[in-house]
């Protein structure tokens, strides 16, 4: 449970006023005092994460959040951040507390949550000093829409009952297609080129690799792990050709090359573009890299803040071949960890990483704020692809992404 990854977890977000309760129901649900609680309003300023696992869902990620009605110009701010939760949450919980009731900071929140099509879930906590809980629930949930379950998080009188009800109201489709298992069936072998990446700590894969050989051998499939300069020999080595084989991106040019023209050819960021996003979206963003010209606006997103090598990918190899392709100088902007701006507009392009530190709900509301506001989105697997003149084929496993790329 410890060890799942930030990314591969239910985001399940706690909204409310101030001091209504939220840090302890958190308390409460994790059944350890990891939220600092007072009776102070406004202890929470920012969102606190807490990984956890309630089953059957399993891990998932706990986010509590400062109050909705917080006040003043420091707690306009906090009031936000608060809202910019909803953009990686799977599922809302929205506590009431009963002496101050509901009023416009509920209903705006719940209009907002509704808009996004996150399932939601109300409390009403507190009911240790509440002796009308019920009659609240009943007439408070019929304002709202919205079905209220009494709790006393400081007593942890119904916690087990709203543990019940978040498993029901997790939704189905949170974790998004297989990485790799509906590619393959048991029995496949698929060879995965690794290379070892300085930007990985000591003795350890990077994530999607990992998640990648983990998908591999729930499918009954085999996995066959070597570094680029090994990948001819393990292929001459099989008694029988691979169903697939993945690289690393940055390897793609010698891969195919390597890589028999009638075995199926793709890289892990392609993989994850699909498992965590819309390959489909990102495709048609590659798209316009053709159509760029010397001192176009590109904003490069990443969502994590790694150390970064001498020649980083975002920040060395990417801009280089950009500006080799359009023949001058190009203005990039940066963003990493939970930053992405509204205001892109400005921008021709935007290039995401391959955000297995994200989930796959704010990497979705990312996809649809770029399509939105008309600025085409690709992923680093994609571009380099691209630019090497690789796509098509490191599209060979997705025909209806290959389509898309060939439509004029």
């Amino acid at each position: 449970m410890e060890e799942t990854p930030k990314g591969s977890r239910l985001h399940i977000a706690i909204f409310g006023r101030r001091n209504a309760g939220k840090s302890s129901l958190i308390n409460a649900l994790t059944n350890q005092e990891i939220a600092l609680v007072s009776d102070v309003p406004g202890t929470t300023t920012d969102p606190v994460y807490k990984a956890m696992e309630i089953l059957p869902i399993g891990p998932v990620m706990i986010i509590d959040t400062a109050g909705i009605d917080d006040v003043g110009e420091l707690g306009g701010l906090r009031v936000e951040r608060t809202m910019q939760v909803l953009n990686k949450a799977d599922l809302a919980i929205i506590v009431i507390e009963p002496t101050t009731g509901i009023g416009d900071a509920e209903k705006e929140l719940l209009n907002s949550i509704r808009k996004r099509s996150i399932p939601v879930v109300g409390v009403i906590n507190k009911i240790d000093i509440d002796s009308d809980s019920q009659k609240h629930c009943e007439e408070w949930g019929t304002i709202l829409g919205l079905p209220l379950l009494p709790v006393s998080a400081k007593e942890r009188r119904g916690i087990e009952e709203l543990k019940t009800i978040l498993i029901k109201n997790a939704p189905d489709d949170w974790e998004g297609p297989p990485i790799i298992g509906d590619l393959v069936q048991p029995g496949d072998a698929v060879v995965l080129v690794v290379p070892i990446d300085l930007a990985a700590p000591k003795g350890r894969l990077i994530l999607p690799q990992v998640q990648t050989i983990r998908d591999l051998l729930d499918h009954d499939a085999y996995s066959i792990v070597v570094k680029e300069r090994e990948l001819r020999e393990a292929l001459d080595n099989l008694r029988r050709p691979p169903r697939l084989v993945v690289t690393d991106s940055q390897e793609f040019l010698k891969a195919a090359a390597d890589t028999p023209p009638d075995v199926l050819l793709t890289s892990f960021s392609i993989l994850m573009a699909r498992y965590k996003g819309d390959l489909n979206t990102l495709v048609a963003g590659a798209k316009a890299v053709d159509h760029l010209q010397p001192g176009d606006k590109i904003l490069i997103a990443e969502g994590c803040t790694h150390h970064r090598q001498a020649d980083d990918i975002g920040h060395v190899k990417i801009p280089r071949w950009l500006r080799q392709l359009v023949g001058g100088e190009l203005d990039f902007h940066w963003v990493s960890g939970g930053t992405f701006p509204q205001n892109i507009q400005q921008y021709k392009l935007i290039i995401h990483c391959g955000s297995c530190m994200l989930n796959r709900r704010e990497m979705l509301f990312r996809l649809a704020t770029a399509r939105e506001a008309g600025v085409p989105i690709v992923n680093y697997g994609v571009l380099i692809a691209h630019v090497h003149g690789i796509l098509k084929r490191a599209l060979s496993p997705f025909p209806l992404a290959k389509m898309i790329l060939e439509e004029n």
